[in-house]
């Protein structure tokens, strides 16, 4: 029996506001496992995003803490705590915190294995957040962004 706790996973901080711990899958995540991949990111308060990219696999999204918005091709959505939205493969898709505290999410996308859009992030070669024109996101979507705004009450 493997189990995998969550305090004790060292993890990674992204440009477009989250932290994430990958929990499941094959690339030296706690819990190895081949058909599929799940993590856990925390999303910064407004403004904190998984950006907008697409991913050969099938992919789920559920939100543990807070609200936020979705985009999924065409279409955006608000979401909240204790709703799940699933990403067909290819589908190009975004989730941003629109609330005032963190948002806790787990993801889970099947099969198992890499995906480009961590790395693309990291190096620059996905649109940059707050800077560059993202292509076919929704209109009205929530813009990307690396930089916190300022705080509401000084």
């Amino acid at each position: 029996m493997i189990i995998a706790d969550l305090a004790n996973i060292p993890g990674g901080t992204f440009p477009a506001r989250r932290w994430g711990r990958g929990l499941v899958g094959q690339l030296g995540q706690p819990i190895p496992a081949k058909g599929f991949s799940m993590g856990y990111s925390i999303l910064e308060p407004r403004g904190g995003q998984v950006p907008w990219h697409n991913q050969e696999q099938e992919e789920v999204y559920f939100i543990v803490q807070g609200e936020g918005e979705i985009c999924v091709g065409t279409e955006r959505s608000p979401i909240k705590a204790g709703q799940a939205v699933f990403m067909p493969p290819t589908l190009f898709h975004q989730l941003t915190n629109t609330g005032d505290v963190p948002m806790h999410m787990i993801y889970v996308y099947c099969p198992g294995g890499d995906v480009a859009h961590w790395r693309q992030e990291l190096t620059g070669t996905l649109p940059r957040a707050g800077t560059d024109e993202i292509p076919n996101l929704p209109s009205g979507a929530s813009p990307q962004c690396t930089k916190a705004p300022e705080d509401k009450n000084p």
